[in-house]
Parts: structure tokens; C-alpha cells; sequence
């Protein structure tokens, strides 16, 4: 699929509602941060050092054994995608917010199916992504190692002995990893627990965001979490960490997923059926109150209340209702009405085709 197709459809790898632990974890992602030698960080390049840096990175990745790990890459100027389609790379976590804001002289690589994307002349000259679905930051991580390895044998990276890769933002100093799983936790968020565990993450160098990262709010009861600190610890052991504290919450959002299927079986059962009701039949609906209710029809596939939908319908779902999706759908600009109107049409259609089934 082409990146041109990317923008067409919905889906993404990351959506496939497989891999470990899915009930609870939706995706793994892992970030690489590197720079080249010998030329300033993206902020302060000139256009024709910012060429060449496009210019090296698409003669790494065009070697046969990049390709041999990570399928067919195709590589794309991102001035040559319309503001809409960038947006819409952004709402399928294909790329950063920052990276699409000012296109010129900056690219593109992505694979097939959106597992491995690299972002060139972001915040660094290079942002190596990995991106699966389920509970699965080992794998991921080996991944981006192996593309990493092979693009090393072409690029020469800014490395120093002591203190690692050197990166745009001190932040990412060392070993340029941010390793993340967006997490659903509906029950800790109706039990009130889940600003406990976030508080408590963030003592052992955990930060916690909403859907789309960094400034963004958890709607849908959907949460990021990363690691902090990328100097001072290898990259097995910030991996490690992030292993063992999710399983910790993965563990908790279960309990309490148990206790309120337990003794409140009748009020959850009625969440969940209002949500199927109103995605069914509203003519109009936020992109806020989506969420919500995917969210909600998310924990009916979990708890075994929904048997007609899938997790792979549901996580295309968060992306078929982004406002971006929906003018690409509509073929030109929407106001808010236009929007959650289209919204609404689109979310009927899905769970039409899902009753059918």
C-alpha cells in the first residue's frame, strides 16, 4: 500500500486487535531518536543541508537489506501530501503532529503496513517508529533495533562515548528510546483509580498521556504511557520497566473489570448497550462523545457483552471519525456540524456491516 493509499484508508497494522494482553493493550510502539554527523539539528539547517539529509536517508533505506526486514518502504516528500493528508498520517500515528506542521524539506518512509515508519528532519534528522498491535514492546523494540542497525551501516550517526546519541531535545540524550503502550482502562477510570496509578508511574520515571501524546487529554479512556529518562539506562532496562509496570496495571484494570461485572453487572451491561444504541442510530455525534462511546463498546467486546464486533472494527473506528478521515471522506473541508454529522453516518454504516456479519 503506498502512502497515497495510506490516506484513503483507515486501516493500520496497529489495529489488527492481535498480539498479547489485547483486552486491555492496543498497541506497542517504539521510537528510535538519531542525528547525522556533521550537520546542525533540523532547526537550524539550511534547505540545502536538509536536502542532503533526505538525500542520505533515502539511499540507506533503499538498501536490499532494509527492505528484507521491514517489506517494501516507499518514500515520499511530505510537501507533496495535502494538509489534509498529512493530518491524516497524524490521526493514524503514522506520524508526529510537529512533523507534518511545516512540511518543506522534510520525508517520509513508511512500510507497507504502517508497522515501521521513519519521520526524516523532524526534531531529529531521523525518527525510526515501530508500531505493533497488542501487548508486545520486546518485539517492537527489536525491530526498530534491526532497521536501526542496518541504517547505521549507510548513515553516520552523532554518537558520544559518554553520554550516547546526541538528539535535538537533552530529553532524548543517550539512548534516543521512547518505548510506549496505549493502554484502554475503563474500569479504573469509572472506579476512580487510575489518577493513583498515574501518580504512582510517574515515581518510577513513567509519564502518562492522552491518545495523541504529548498535551492531549485521555478520551475514550485511552492512555499512553512512556518512558521518561533515555540517559542513565540501557535500553533493555528501560524496556524491563515498562514491562513490568504495565503488567501491573493490565492486572488492576482486569480486578476491576471483574468486580464491576460482579456486583454491578446490570448498570455496566446498560453503559454498554446505550453506547451500541446511540452509535447505531444518532444522526449526529462529537468526536469527543465517539470516543466515549467506542470506548464503552470496546469494554462490551472485552467482557463478552458485544458479540458482533470486532477489535479490529473498533480501533478502525477511532480513526474513521478523526476530522481529517472525515473531510477525505467528504472530499473538501467540513465545518463542526458537517462533521459530526458525516461522524454519525459513518459510525451507522460500520456497525451495520458488523450486524450483517
Amino acid at each position: 500500500m503506498s502512502i497515497k493509499d495510506a490516506v484513503h484508508n483507515a486501516y493500520s497494522k496497529w489495529m489488527e486487535g492481535t498480539g498479547p494482553d489485547r483486552d486491555v493493550v492496543i498497541s506497542s510502539r517504539v521510537r528510535l531518536a538519531r542525528n547525522l554527523n556533521n550537520y546542525p539539528f533540523p532547526h537550524f539547517m539550511t534547505k540545502d543541508q536538509a536536502a542532503e539529509v533526505i538525500h542520505a536517508v533515502r539511499t540507506a533505506v533503499s538498501q536490499k537489506e532494509v527492505a528484507e526486514q521491514t517489506g517494501r518502504l516507499e518514500f515520499i516528500d511530505l510537501s507533496e501530501l495535502t494538509p489534509i493528508e498529512r493530518q491524516i498520517l497524524v490521526e493514524k500515528h503514522v506520524v508526529s503532529p510537529q512533523h507534518v506542521s511545516d512540511p518543506a524539506n522534510r520525508a517520509l518512509v513508511l512500510a507497507d503496513d504502517e508497522s515501521v515508519s521513519i519521520m526524516v528532519n523532524e526534531e531529529d534528522h531521523l525518527r525510526i517508529q515501530c508500531l505493533l498491535p497488542g501487548f508486545q514492546p520486546e518485539e517492537t523494540w527489536h525491530l526498530a533495533n534491526r532497521i536501526d542497525d542496518l541504517i547505521e551501516k549507510t548513515l553516520d550517526y552523532s554518537f558520544c562515548e559518554k553520554r550516547g546519541y546526541l538528539t535535538s531535545c537533552p530529553t532524548n540524550v543517550g539512548t534516543g528510546l521512547r518505548v510506549s503502550v496505549m493502554l484502554h482502562l475503563p474500569c479504573l477510570v469509572m472506579t476512580k483509580q487510575v489518577g493513583k496509578i498515574i501518580n504512582a508511574m510517574s515515581q518510577v520515571g513513567l509519564a502518562v498521556r492522552g491518545y495523541y501524546g504529548e498535551g492531549t487529554e485521555a478520551y475514550g479512556n485511552l492512555f499512553q504511557v512512556s518512558n521518561q529518562v533515555t540517559m542513565g539506562q540501557t535500553e533493555e532496562e528501560i524496556v524491563k520497566n515498562l514491562l513490568a509496570v504495565t503488567k501491573q496495571i493490565i492486572a488492576q484494570e482486569r480486578t476491576a473489570r471483574e468486580n464491576i461485572l460482579k456486583n454491578n453487572r446490570h448498570t455496566l451491561e446498560d453503559r454498554v448497550y446505550r453506547a451500541f444504541g446511540t452509535m447505531s442510530y444518532a444522526r449526529m455525534i462529537s468526536s469527543g462523545e465517539a470516543l466515549n462511546n467506542i470506548s464503552n463498546l470496546r469494554l462490551g467486546i472485552e467482557l463478552g457483552i458485544l458479540n458482533n464486533l470486532t477489535y479490529n472494527q473498533i480501533n478502525e473506528l477511532i480513526v474513521l471519525t478523526r476530522p481529517a478521515f472525515l473531510m477525505k471522506k467528504a472530499g473538501r473541508s467540513l465545518d463542526p456540524e458537517e462533521r459530526d454529522s458525516l461522524r454519525a453516518e459513518v459510525i451507522r454504516e460500520k456497525l451495520l456491516k458488523a450486524k450483517a456479519n
